[in-house]
Formats: C-alpha cells, sequence, structure tokens
C-alpha cells in the first residue's frame, strides 16, 4: 500500500493510496470513514444478485470496470478498492474514483445525491443543478469572488433529519472550469493541473470554502434563456419543484440499478416542500453572468438570507 493521504468528500474523512486531484489534501483526520486503497477486485461478484454489462451488485458490494482503466469495488459505503488497468494513466482513474466511485459510495450509505454545486450565502448553502455544461461550476466561482464561500462542487450530499431543516456536506474538491472561464473569471493565476490531457478543462482552486454542513435555503435548477424561457429567476409549482428535484440526482442510473428510486421520490417531495425551488434561465455566456449575479443577491436580499454577520 502506497502512502495515504487525507481528503474531506461530502463531510466524510477519506484517506486513499491513490493520489486524487480533484480534491484539496487535508492534514490527518483521525479515524477514517472511508479507505481508497489499491487491491485485485473480482472480475466476478459472489452472490451477485444484480448484473449489467460493466457492472455487479451484491449484499453491500457493487463492482464496476471501465474497459482500459480501472476496475473498482465499493464496500459497505465504507472502502473502495480499485485496480487500475495495465497502462492506464492513473490521473485519469482517479477522476472516475472521486466522480462515480464516490457517488456509489455515498448511495450505499443511503445519502442523497444532487448533480450541484453549492456555495454559502449568510449561514445557509444554496445548491445550482443542472445538467453538465449548464455552469453549475461556473456560477460557483463566480459567486466565490464575489464573496461567498464555496460548499461542494459536481455533487451535493444532502442529509433530510426528521422535522429538521435539509443539509448539505461541505466537499474539499477543487472547482473544475474551462479554459474560457478561468480567462472570463480571471482565474488563471489560481489555475491547476488539466483535468484531462486531451480537454481544456483545469482545477482550480476556490477563493475560499466551507468546513461545516450547512442548511439548504434554495435549489436553483439552471437552464439556457431561450423561447419560452426568459433569463430572470422562475418559481415553479410544487409538483414541479418536486421534479427538478428528482431529475437532477446524481446519475440516475445508480438510483434505478441500486432500487433507490423510492428514497429519491421521498426526497424530492420533502425538499420542494420545506426550502425554495426555482429555475434560472440564463444566456451561456460570461457577459450576462455579472446581472445573474446582481439578480441571485437581490433574491436572497428578498428572502431574508443576507442579514448576517460574518
Amino acid at each position: 500500500m502506497g502512502r495515504m493521504r487525507s481528503y474531506r468528500v461530502s463531510g466524510l474523512r477519506v484517506v486513499s493510496d491513490l493520489v486524487l486531484p480533484s480534491l484539496i489534501p487535508i492534514g490527518p483526520l483521525g479515524a477514517a470513514d472511508v479507505v481508497v486503497r489499491e487491491s485485485e477486485v473480482p472480475e466476478m461478484l459472489d452472490g451477485a444478485t444484480r448484473v449489467g454489462p460493466r457492472w455487479q451488485i451484491g449484499e453491500g458490494r457493487f463492482v464496476i470496470d471501465l474497459p482500459g482503466i480501472i476496475r473498482m469495488m465499493m464496500i459497505d459505503g465504507r472502502e473502495l478498492l480499485y485496480r487500475v488497468a495495465d497502462g492506464a494513466d492513473r490521473r485519469e482513474a482517479a477522476i472516475f474514483v472521486t466522480g462515480t466511485g464516490f457517488g456509489i459510495l455515498l448511495h450505499q450509505r443511503r445519502t442523497i445525491l444532487l448533480h450541484a454545486s453549492a456555495v454559502r450565502v449568510g449561514d445557509r448553502a444554496v445548491l445550482f443543478c443542472g445538467p453538465s455544461g449548464a455552469g453549475k461550476s461556473t456560477i460557483a466561482a463566480s459567486l466565490c469572488e464575489a464573496g461567498h464561500d464555496l460548499v461542494a462542487d459536481d455533487f451535493c450530499a444532502i442529509d433530510l433529519p426528521d422535522m429538521a431543516v435539509p443539509m448539505v456536506h461541505p466537499d474539499g474538491r477543487h472547482l473544475k472550469l474551462w479554459e474560457d472561464a478561468t480567462e472570463g473569471l480571471s482565474l488563471v493565476h489560481r489555475k491547476g493541473g488539466a483535468v484531462r490531457d486531451a480537454i481544456r478543462k483545469f482545477y482550480v482552486e476556490p477563493r475560499t470554502a466551507t468546513g461545516r454542513a450547512l442548511p439548504i435555503a434554495a435549489i436553483y435548477a439552471l437552464r439556457e434563456a431561450r423561447p419560452p424561457w426568459i433569463p430572470g429567476i422562475h418559481v415553479p409549482n410544487m409538483v414541479d419543484a418536486a421534479l427538478i428535484v428528482r431529475r437532477n440526482a446524481y446519475r440516475p442510473l445508480l438510483v434505478r440499478q441500486m432500487r433507490q428510486a423510492p428514497l429519491y421520490f421521498e426526497a424530492a417531495a420533502r425538499l420542494a416542500g420545506s426550502i425554495g425551488v426555482y429555475s434560472v434561465a440564463r444566456k451561456l455566456d460570461f457577459a450576462g453572468l455579472p446581472a445573474l449575479i446582481a439578480a441571485l443577491e437581490a433574491h436572497w436580499r428578498s428572502l431574508g438570507m443576507l442579514e448576517r454577520a460574518a
């Protein structure tokens, strides 16, 4: 086993013998919640109850094979064993560990995961959800530059305690931004390594980040502003709000494979009924970002979210 490094993922203490470039290393954590280590991973999972083209599920086990890159086995939400394919780039393999691998681990823990980024506003958090390319990371980075701490990027782990406000956990993760976004937001000085050699997307360290779980104040679903949608913040009805939440589950295929659809139906209904859920229509360019940030902050002032002392 190689040297173990410490990270924080969705509020969990993680140690890994694989360098995980998308995560920000931290000091020793004490007892780990999740261990990532190189190991043999079975080609056939004993006692598998569900089998797909490249995945197998058994009691507390999930094996997934990404040919030519990595094979992983997630165990009881607490352990991730991996074997990098011969000749594969370990940096590319790490992308799947911190994405799909941790997604499966968190699903095993029955944590609600949304494909979203989050920032701190006052003493609460707001989430921006949407498909890849919708601008989640770009808006989060822009808000960080405007003085709001980053909570999480790419996916958000949510707790729904009984009779309490939903909470989102902090995630010690670099932002992932396209090169034009680093230039448009004047973040070239904080640009790190490339996510992949073949694409112009880079890790960017956030200006500031919070390390504690925060109550969720609002969820914004991003979409492109084109007819019939005009730029601005729109308020859906309760049913559409629940659909927005459910449709933005992280890796919906995993939700189905792991038979957690009822859990997400319940979570969507609870979130839609307890916090604000909105649609944000925006033009996909940098020129409109200042106006969008101003509109969001005006919305937060109207909701009383900017009335805290630091």
